[in-house]
């Protein structure tokens, strides 16, 4: 699904009104689109319910003139409520006569006009940045302290539809994106703003798109990926992942990964760890191959460990190093050669990141394509900035430092950005129950996992950042977003990808 900028939208819609609707056409549509929505989402309780459909008088207030006037015309007690004045725009004034002949109640705003059950958000659209002048900021006080279910149209009023930025704005329950989803959808702070969201067709046609916009990544795409397995495969089939990961201190790390990777179809996976966790390493599995190497001091991973590491980089298919590895010099230069060295795809993480931070040539040096899965404050460090500027910027801070490297990134957070740097695709699964210690490590096994079985470097990144938040998303289902783990994230990996396959 396209996910587009304030301008982007305006750009298609034109391209609409040049060759099918007019813009009263196109806002008819659009209201009509928003109304069986919000029909679908309440049912036929909608009928006994009080709704208010706050407007502004821009454009967004058209399609709240629509909804109104469709409400109650299937009994819905729903009435308008003029955040500031009436309509001045020729296609708004139109659909707010065409309510008042209808015999829709209107009322101006005031501290107790919103004593209802919903509100619908018609106060202002993707055209709205900065911060609310009053009255504005007193209606979307207003709106948030009421208890009424808040259904906001297109994007919550008072986000920023390009870059996702807040200052005041309505807290809407549902939303309703109309044509396509845009940036404050998917880019904190915004998206927390929007709770569950929907995208309604309107009838722009596809030659009206003329660009190329980021995406959602989407089930559909995600199942075409997976081939049917060969009735005559061995293991050897499904490729051969080292995972050079875990140190005394984090050895957990290394044995989620080496799961996660396992669970989701690699054919062999060997594990490479400092020689001290060898008993913890046994003790969660007995599956993977086990390579114990030579440790330091802090009983992580020997720079003297180089050429047993070496050895078995020739044998890999994919390689996901620093879940766990601790970071050092030793750590650093095990990092460094890898990266220089491995003539197969490398998923760096966690302490790989940290390790490659401060000497950032390594990822240019790379001698096979790189997947970096930074969470913000890897990332900061990646870039020499404070994390609020990477959340404030997470487009355009994966997309140019994907570009300029030459990497796959996967910034990771609420809606994770995988980019190329040419193409940015973002995540609409998971929740905040998967913000806990190990699913990043999870993440990195499973793409590894993946490029092993031989997906390109950039599918098998979208396919486990989808697949990882859809196992997420069934946890909190069946436990709660407090109550979920990574080891029963694990434990229902291998289930939920038959939905894939």
């Amino acid at each position: 699904m396209r996910v587009l900028t304030a301008k982007q939208i305006r750009k298609v819609e034109e391209n609409a009104f040049a060759s099918t609707y007019t813009e009263a056409q196109l806002m008819l549509s659009a209201g009509t689109a928003c109304y069986r929505k919000i029909v679908k989402i309440f049912g036929d309780d909608i009928k006994t319910k009080r709704v208010a459909v706050v407007c502004g008088n821009g454009k967004n207030a058209g399609d709240g003139f629509v909804i109104a006037k469709l409400l109650c015309d299937i009994g819905a007690d729903a009435y308008i409520v003029l955040a500031d004045k009436e309509p001045e725009i020729a296609e708004p004034v139109k659909y707010f006569n065409f309510a008042i002949e209808s015999d829709v109640k209107y009322i101006n705003f005031t501290d107790d006009c919103l004593d209802c059950d919903i509100i619908v958000d018609c106060i202002f659209g993707i055209g709205f940045h900065g911060e609310p002048r009053s009255p504005f900021d007193k209606v979307f006080d207003a709106v948030n302290n009421s208890s009424a279910v808040v259904v906001s149209i297109d994007t919550p009023s008072g986000t920023n539809a390009t870059d996702g930025s807040v200052v005041n704005a309505v807290k809407a329950d549902y939303t309703i994106a109309i044509s396509t989803l845009k940036f404050a959808h998917v880019l904190p702070p915004a998206n927390a703003y929007c709770g569950k969201t929907y995208t309604v067709n309107i009838g722009i046609g596809e030659e009206c798109y003329k660009e190329n916009y980021a995406q959602t990544i989407t089930k559909a795409d995600i199942k075409k990926l997976f081939v049917k397995r060969d009735k005559n495969s061995n293991k050897g089939t499904f490729g051969h992942q080292l995972n050079i990961c875990g140190s005394y201190l984090m050895p957990g790390a290394a044995v989620i990964c080496a799961k996660a990777a396992l669970k989701s179809g690699a054919g062999l996976v060997k594990c490479a760890f400092p020689k001290s966790i060898y008993p913890v390493m046994t003790a969660h599995m007995t599956q993977p191959l086990f390579k114990p190497l030579c440790e330091n001091e802090e009983k992580t991973i020997s720079m003297g460990a180089l050429n047993d590491v070496f050895e078995e980089l020739k044998w890999a298919d994919s390689v996901v190093i620093g879940c766990g590895l601790g970071n050092n010099d030793d750590t650093q230069m095990i990092v460094d050669q890898v990266i220089k060295t491995s003539e197969v795809p490398v998923i760096l993480d966690a302490d790989g990141i940290n390790a490659a931070a401060p000497f950032i040539d390594i990822i240019r040096s790379k001698n096979a394509p790189l997947i970096i899965t930074p969470h913000p404050g890897e990332m900061a460090r990646l870039i020499g900035e404070d994390i609020a500027y990477v959340q404030s910027h997470r487009a355009e801070v994966a997309k140019a430092f994907a570009l300029e490297n030459d990497v796959i990134l996967v910034l990771k957070g609420a809606n994770t950005i995988v980019t190329d740097g040419k193409e940015i695709y973002f995540n609409t699964t998971g929740n905040p129950g998967m913000a806990m210690g190990g699913t990043g490590d999870m993440l990195s096994g499973m793409i590894g996992s993946f490029v092993s079985q031989g997906m390109t470097p950039f599918d098998a990144a979208k396919s486990a950042v989808y697949i990882h938040g859809y196992i997420g998303d069934v946890c909190e289902q069946e436990l709660s977003q407090r109550g979920m783990t990574v080891d029963d994230m694990l434990s229902i990996e291998g289930a939920v990808l038959s939905e894939f396959e």
